[in-house]
């Protein structure tokens, strides 16, 4: 198959053409070769902008193109009208973000997504143009840009789209370091706070498993909306550290904070508490329960958690030793609230 990745170097997009390569496909990337450039000297580059830099796109074919990059609807607009006569299946990494709230547990592909006026699409534009694209704004509308990118999309290659609603996607080579935080903060053992209920349900994909099933389906073709995120059983949050402290042979142990203390103290959800989201908030209470039955019947597989969880630590232990974490709770800051809790 010969397949055409817009970006290609940076994690999801990355593992894609190390699948694809592995399998024997012909892969062509595109994008501004200003993020390791240097992947990948056996495949083809394109060099070029998605925002008004496509000509290099232009009076090519590819069987299938994946599109893990966009969130803009204009940009992906632009991308998929000129690719309509140059690809057969096109490929469209989504978020679960797109739902109008996850109030609800078990939210399915046909539950309404979320909608912006013009006047915040046009705000939420200018940010992305002027690269503030985190100001907090921009991430309130990121769900709905990305549910007008699906649309964009659809339009433009009818009945040819691979919509993949992805959930919190894991694994080496996350720079997002959502996940990554809790594999190292457990092996560095000792008393650790931890988010909530144990019993909470947490949702994430391994990005190697989800970049295979989008290569599987895009070789078998096929289309349609798909919550993409896992694991297929209900993975707990106490689960998920037992694990790290197993997978890690750690001696960490798990003191189990109160949500409302949390807050009052004035900790921060999903970045600075990585995988914790206020289960007080209505809108998203549920935000880590979604349906994934259609994505498993047509094929999503997953790995076992401990393998996620060693992969990922080894490669974050391989990082510069003065590498500034995106997310996670400080030790000092850690060790404050548990002091804090222990004498309430």
């Amino acid at each position: 198959m010969k397949l055409l990745i817009l970006g290609g170097t940076k994690f999801l997009g990355r593992y894609v053409v190390e699948d694809a390569l592995a399998r024997g496909h012909e892969v062509t990337i595109f994008n501004r070769g200003q993020l390791n450039p240097d992947l990948f000297p056996e495949v083809e580059k394109l060099r070029g902008d998605r925002d008004g830099g496509l000509d290099a796109l232009r009076g090519r074919r590819w069987d299938a193109a994946v599109d893990p990059s966009g969130f803009s609807p204009r940009v992906v607009r632009d991308s998929a009208r000129l690719l309509a006569d140059s690809v057969e299946h096109y490929t469209f990494v989504s978020s679960q973000s797109v739902y109008k709230d996850t109030s609800v547990p078990g939210v399915d592909e046909s539950y309404p997504v979320g909608t912006i006026t013009d006047e915040q699409l046009r705000e939420a534009e200018a940010l992305r143009q002027s690269e503030l694209t985190a100001a907090p704004f921009f991430w309130e509308r990121y769900g709905a840009l990305k549910a007008l990118c699906e649309r964009a999309a659809e339009e433009e290659l009818p009945g040819r789209v691979l919509h993949v609603r992805a959930g919190l996607i894991v694994g080496p080579h996350d720079y997002s370091d959502r996940f990554t935080y809790w594999p190292r903060r457990v092996a560095e053992g000792g008393e650790v706070l931890a988010p909530g209920d144990p019993e909470r349900q947490v949702q994430l994909i391994d990005v190697r498993d989800l970049a295979a099933w989008i290569l599987d389906t895009a070789e078998a073709r096929r289309t349609g909306t798909y919550n993409a995120t896992g694991p297929d059983y209900r993975l707990t949050m106490g689960r998920l550290l037992e694990v790290c402290r197993g997978t890690t042979g750690s001696d960490a142990s798990f003191v189990w904070v109160d949500e409302k203390f949390m807050l009052d103290a004035g900790l921060q959800q999903w970045m600075e508490v990585p995988l914790w989201v206020d289960s007080s908030d209505e809108g998203n209470r549920h935000f880590m329960e979604l349906s994934v039955e259609k994505a498993v019947a047509a094929g999503l597989k997953f790995r076992p958690l401990s393998e996620t969880v060693r992969d990922t630590l080894e490669w974050d232990l391989s990082r510069p030793a003065d590498t500034v974490r995106r997310a996670g709770l400080a030790r000092e800051r850690e060790r404050e609230v548990l002091a804090a809790w222990k004498a309430r």
